[in-house]
């Protein structure tokens, strides 16, 4: 556990270090995970080595939303001046989310249809 709690640290880091030389135009977390994503994908890293402290991260997940419930609580002052204009902008975002990934989600459901069928019926199927 301890080795995959310095990996992630490592990639944390990293993606830390990554931001500063961009001066913060991503934040450092992001590009940390986006790296050690990377990292799992062409197998720099085995997924077993970070698998503990992932399911830890994980399990404990609640306790990384303490931080921003309390930011929201000492920013309630602009939350009341401006609550109509961050309601529309979470309804109108969350409406665009959930229509792209229906059309995802559509996208996906015919290739794999199309797959099954060439499976099915060959490659030169009318069906």
């Amino acid at each position: 556990m301890l080795s995959g709690i310095f990996i992630v640290l490592l990639f944390y880091a990293l993606g830390e270090f990554v931001a500063w030389l961009i001066h913060g135009f991503v934040p450092g977390s992001v590009i940390g995970m986006v790296l050690l994503f990377t990292a799992l994908c062409l197998k720099w890293v085995k997924p077993g080595q970070i698998k503990p402290v992932a399911r830890f991260l994980c399990d404990n997940m609640a306790l990384f939303f303490i931080p921003a419930g309390v930011g929201i609580v000492n920013a309630l002052d602009i939350l009341s001046k401006y609550w109509q204009v961050i309601l529309v902008a979470c309804t109108v975002s969350t409406v665009i989310i959930i229509v792209i990934v229906a059309f995802i989600q559509q996208c996906f459901e015919k290739r794999e249809k199309s797959m099954k069928r060439k499976r099915i019926y060959g490659k030169n199927s009318e069906y």
